[in-house]
This record gives C-alpha cells, sequence and structure tokens, in this order.
C-alpha cells in the first residue's frame, strides 16, 4: 500500500510526512527524538483544550491589534474550536515528557492549527505560503508562555473533577458517621485503649479531613489564575506589541470562564513553578490524609477472628489463591499505593522546579505529566473507595460493646468522681483480675449504682465535643 506523502522544510533541511497528518515536520522530529513513554500529549484532553484556548484567545488578539488578517483569524479561531469540541486529539501525538520546555507541544499546536485553518480557507495541508504555524498561529508567542499558560489552565479543570470527587468520598463517610453516632466503641491512641468514644465519630473524622482538603484545593487554584501571556520568550514581551498582553489575557478568561491574572512581573513568572509546587503540595497532602484514613479502614477491618474486627469492609474479590474464604481489604491498599505515587510524583515536581536556571525552566513536560497523573489518579481513589468501600461499610456492634464494658480505659471517664489514685488502683486490679471497672468500682462502694450508670451512658462517654456523629 503506497502512502501519500507531503514534504515540508525545517532549518535541520526536509522531510516527508503523511499526507493526511495535520501535524508537520516538528512534531515528526519531536516524535523521534522523545520515544519516552509512550503517551501522547493527546492522552491529557485537558492539556489539547488549553493549548487550543491560548492559541484561539492570541488569535483574537492579533486581529484586534490589526496584526492578522480577519480571515487568517477567524481560520486559526475555528481551527481552535473544533479542537475544543473534541476534534483532532489524535493529532497531538508528540511524547508528554519531552525535552524543550514543552516547545515540541507547542510546535504541535501550532501545526495541528495551521493545517486546519488552511483547510477552512480552501487550502491543502503543508501550503504553509497561505498559513503559517510560526507567523500566523504563533504570532506573539513562545513557548514559554504559552506551554505554561495551558498547563495552569488544564490544571485547573482537572482539579475540578478530583474537587467532585472528593465531595463523594466526603459524603460517604459523612453519611456513614450519621449510621454509627449510637455505636459506642474504645478511642485508642498509639494503638493502645484510650477513652471511649462513637464509630460515628471516628468517621466524622475523615469527612472533615476530606472536607478541609478541598479548601486547601481552591486557595491552591487560586495561584494557577496567574498566567504570564504575553511575556514571550523570557517575560520581556519581544515580538508582543503594546497591548497584546491583556487582550490576550481578556479573550483567553472569557473562552474559558476562568478568573485569570497576568502576573505583575513577567519575568519572574516566566522562570517561576512556584505555583506548581504549592498544587503538588496540596495534593500530597491530599494523599497523605487519604492513606492514614485508609490505614484506619484496613486496621479497624483486621480479622475476621484474629483482629480488631470493629467494622466490615464489603467483601468484592477473593483475597488469596492458597487461603480459602479470605478476603483481603483490597479497595483501601490501592488508595494507599495511589498515595505514594503522589507523594513521588510530588518529589518530582519539586525536582523539576528547583532545577530551572536563569530566565527559564525547562523541566515543565513532567511536572505536567506528574500533576495530571496525581490529580486524574487520586480522583479515581476517591470515587472507588467511596463507592467500592465506604458505602458498604457496617458495624461489628456486639464486639464494640464488649470491649468498651472490659476496658480499662472506662476509668478515664470515672477520673474525676473517684480521684486519681483510687482509679489508678481499679485499673491495676481490673488488668490483673480480668474483670471489669465497673463492676470493681461497685464492689469498693466507690460510686453508687445510680451514678455509675449514668457516668457510663453513650452519649456521656463520647461527650459533647464535635458531634457524635
Amino acid at each position: 500500500m503506497t502512502v501519500v506523502i507531503r514534504s515540508e522544510h525545517d532549518l535541520l533541511g526536509d522531510r516527508d510526512v503523511p499526507a493526511d497528518a495535520y501535524w508537520g515536520v516538528h512534531t515528526l522530529r519531536a516524535t523521534e527524538n522523545f520515544p519516552i513513554t509512550g503517551t501522547a500529549i493527546s492522552a491529557y484532553p485537558h492539556l489539547i483544550d488549553a493549548l487550543a484556548a491560548v492559541k484561539e484567545a492570541a488569535a483574537l488578539a492579533n486581529e484586534e491589534l490589526g496584526l492578522l488578517e480577519p480571515r487568517k483569524a477567524a481560520a486559526i479561531v475555528e481551527a481552535c474550536r473544533e479542537i475544543r469540541d473534541g476534534k483532532l486529539h489524535d493529532q497531538f501525538v508528540v511524547d508528554v515528557i519531552q525535552g524543550g520546555a514543552g516547545t515540541s507541544t507547542n510546535m504541535n499546536a501550532n501545526e495541528v492549527v495551521a493545517n486546519r485553518a488552511l483547510e477552512l480557507l480552501g487550502h491543502e495541508k503543508g501550503q504553509y505560503s497561505f498559513l503559517h504555524p510560526n507567523e500566523d498561529v504563533n504570532l506573539g508567542q513562545s513557548t514559554n508562555d504559552v506551554y505554561p499558560t495551558a498547563v495552569k489552565i488544564a490544571t485547573v479543570f482537572a482539579v475540578r473533577g478530583l474537587l467532585e470527587a472528593m465531595a463523594v468520598l466526603q459524603d460517604a463517610f459523612a453519611r456513614k458517621a450519621v449510621e454509627f453516632r449510637d455505636v459506642l466503641k474504645m478511642g485508642r491512641t498509639q494503638l493502645q485503649d484510650a477513652v471511649p468514644m462513637t464509630l460515628g465519630q471516628e468517621f466524622s473524622a475523615y469527612a472533615v479531613m476530606i472536607d478541609e482538603d478541598r479548601s486547601r484545593l481552591d486557595e491552591a487554584v487560586e495561584l494557577i489564575h496567574e498566567i504570564n501571556l504575553g511575556a514571550t520568550a523570557i517575560g520581556t514581551g519581544l515580538n508582543a506589541p503594546a497591548g497584546y498582553a491583556e487582550s490576550a489575557r481578556r479573550h483567553l478568561a472569557a473562552i474559558t470562564g476562568l478568573p485569570l491574572v497576568t502576573a505583575a512581573n513577567l519575568v519572574e513568572a516566566t522562570q517561576d513553578c512556584g505555583a506548581f509546587v504549592q498544587m503538588s503540595g496540596v495534593l500530597k497532602r491530599v494523599a497523605v490524609k487519604l492513606s492514614k484514613s485508609c490505614n484506619d479502614l484496613r486496621l479497624l477491618s483486621s480479622g475476621p477472628r484474629a483482629g480488631l474486627g470493629e467494622i466490615n469492609l464489603p467483601p468484592v474479590q477473593a483475597g488469596s489463591s492458597i487461603m480459602p474464604g479470605k478476603v483481603n481489604p483490597v479497595i483501601p491498599e490501592v488508595v494507599n499505593q495511589v498515595a505514594f505515587e503522589v507523594i513521588g510524583n510530588d518529589v518530582t515536581i519539586t525536582m523539576a522546579a528547583e532545577a530551572g536556571q536563569l530566565q527559564l525552566n525547562a523541566f515543565e513536560p513532567i511536572i505536567l505529566h506528574s500533576l495530571s497523573e496525581s490529580i486524574t489518579h487520586l480522583r479515581a481513589a476517591c470515587l472507588t473507595l467511596a463507592e467500592r468501600c465506604v458505602d458498604g461499610i457496617t458495624a461489628n456492634t456486639e464486639a464494640l460493646r464488649r470491649t468498651v464494658e472490659n476496658s480499662i480505659g472506662l476509668v478515664t471517664a470515672l477520673n474525676p468522681h473517684i480521684g486519681y489514685t483510687a482509679a489508678t488502683d481499679i485499673a491495676k486490679e481490673a488488668l490483673a483480675s480480668g474483670r471489669g471497672v465497673a463492676e470493681l468500682v461497685l464492689e469498693k462502694g466507690l460510686l453508687p449504682a445510680e451514678t455509675l450508670a449514668d457516668l457510663l451512658r453513650p452519649e456521656v462517654l463520647a461527650g459533647s465535643g464535635s458531634a457524635r456523629a
């Protein structure tokens, strides 16, 4: 079968590309130079949409300033809108990890937009004398302001999906908190019996942790709204005319619906990756707290006979190829592993941000990749944990009641009423004899039965402190 080709030229010479490809020679060389992950940028639809939005905003700004012919601008805008509608995403073929600070990604976008715009103008792909990827689509721009701006926009939209998933998980924990609000159990510190609480309080804490992290994510997104579009190569705005940065920002804000602001100092903004570091740090915080909650779920469900056995996780698959009947806490385990990945990604992002030199950071491709993986996988982890685990958790109510009755931790609640010395003696005797605290208190006449019963009511033992739910 004969492959129809077209010839394109760059500073290194002539190369043949498939005639039906919307990408061109620069993209071709990038695919050859960076066979790293096997994952093309098309796997990041938020990024592709953001690149198209930036190119559309730039075309509108250049037309507004009289730098781009209206018919060219209209064709570029239409091509960008088609891309944002989901078309031509398969033409974004460069590897997500690449050298050059994202230049290959920017050139891939320039070529795809240019070739689709050429078609809309009635020309063939590759006829760049009529509309050029660099001279028209990239007019007034540099990779160094296009790429970070697109990455920030993509991050904002990706985080929205994560926030929605976190809300689902928060609601799942909150429902369990209400369901278990009257289930008394022993709290533990350092894995030792502490004082009574309700299972509802335990699950409420998990819900609150997620709610707090949603607020921290919202705060991190605010930093991401600051862009450097119009900075061009190093932040001085060379080759971008007066008024371009503000015009492009205004159009981009309208296209995306985001409250974008131009950085006060574009030289600083072009070399600094602080907003990405901040976002990654918050994602790590989310991951750490999710992982801790999953550690608790695994521990509380340990058993079924020789562990704590306080709660039951829904069985979702057989747990062993050799031990019949074994069921493992596989959903919390997979969330733990996502957390480990996110923590590692944070280290990668930190090192990439630190490795910038002088007026540019060349390592934003790995920042994009790591941020995207963290956000996407955390979103999936939250939904999986909610739907495949938390929603189906049940409490072993009777077992929990017995642990409270048999725990010497009860003596802490009686301490203000019988005194520290007497409470200590009761605790020692209960531990040595295996008898219950309440039984010994009554036997020694330290409290009337009615008073003791009142002090040991669940609502008294669990306290009033953050809702028993």
